[in-house]
């Protein structure tokens, strides 16, 4: 079983941030993801909310930039799927599709998934006119009408991109106002070939083959060829429920300084409790809990 001083699990930039500081700490660390560097925002087509990047920068460079920087600083990089983690005596022992590690101390950042809309048709029509990436997939609506369903951040985002090769773009959110960004906001309201409404539930996706209409509240049907889920997400921390204190919603409760319950685990991202979920907020997450947890085994030393 190799030993690390950290163990970095997930590779978003919340991760990546992670890993560079306590590399650059001196700390022996392995960043451990199943699908390779950069996380969710591999997928988007631009990011321009990081301070200092006034032009804006996609997804798919950011996240390889990351990498580099974490490992031109010392860690180490392993694809493979984390299993399950225990405590040892030495800290954390963590069990993997290949060979088990043990690290003094962990930084879970494992991010989120995409929330189900849970409606009818939801899990018949995945694949087959239902998405949660609209740079993965507006090609294939190119010319056509969709839908993107909720009032935050992701869904005008994923609405914008969409806006550029479909025909129209209907944003179906059920709250009274939007809860997005106002600059998103005004983006999205220039576009001609975005509508927006608000107070709109939708209780069913239908088609045949593949999509063809939403069903909403009150029984009106709206024809789409594609629909895009923006419902929120859920926190991927089920592997550490056993280890650590977690919120009514599974995100992990930490201190300002990213630490759990448990004296060994650090959290950092979205999958902790109060995170803003913010790009910038994320790396912050990063830096802290690498200085905190360097800070920690290095006590008295």
């Amino acid at each position: 079983m190799e030993k690390y001083d950290i163990a970095v699990l997930g590779a978003g930039i919340a991760g990546l941030s992670a890993a560079m500081w306590t590399a650059r700490y001196g700390l022996k660390t392995v960043v451990i993801d199943r699908m390779g560097a950069g996380g969710q925002i591999v997928t988007a087509s631009r990011i321009d909310n990081l301070t200092g990047l006034p032009q804006g920068v996609s997804g798919y460079d950011l996240g390889p930039l990351a990498f580099e920087q974490a490992e031109a600083a010392g860690a180490e990089f392993r694809i493979d799927d984390i299993e399950s983690l225990t405590p040892s005596q030495a800290g954390v022992s963590i069990a993997c599709g290949g060979d088990a590690i043990e690290a003094r101390a962990v930084i879970v950042a494992l991010g989120s998934t995409p929330r189900p809309l849970g409606v009818p048709g939801e899990t018949e029509f995945a694949g087959r006119g239902i998405s949660h990436c609209a740079s993965c997939d507006a090609p294939l609506y190119s010319g056509k009408p969709v839908v993107v369903i909720g009032g935050g951040d992701t869904a005008l985002d994923e609405a914008l991109v969409l806006a550029d090769s479909c025909s129209s773009v209907l944003v179906l959110a059920r709250g009274s106002q939007l809860r997005a960004q106002r600059f998103l906001i005004d983006q999205a309201q220039a576009k001609t070939n975005i509508d927006i409404r608000l107070n709109t539930s939708v209780e069913r996706i239908a088609g045949d083959a593949g999509v063809t209409h939403v069903i909403v509240a009150g029984g009106q049907e709206i024809a789409c060829d594609g629909v895009f889920i923006c419902a929120g997400t859920v926190p991927n921390s089920s592997l550490l429920k056993e280890l650590v204190r977690v919120d009514a919603d599974g995100h992990i409760e930490t201190d300002v300084m990213m630490r759990s319950s448990h004296p060994a685990i650090y959290a950092v991202g979205d999958i902790r409790s109060q995170s803003v979920g913010l790009l910038a907020a994320c790396a912050g997450d990063g830096a802290t809990a690498a200085t905190a947890a360097w800070r920690s085994l290095n006590a008295g030393a």
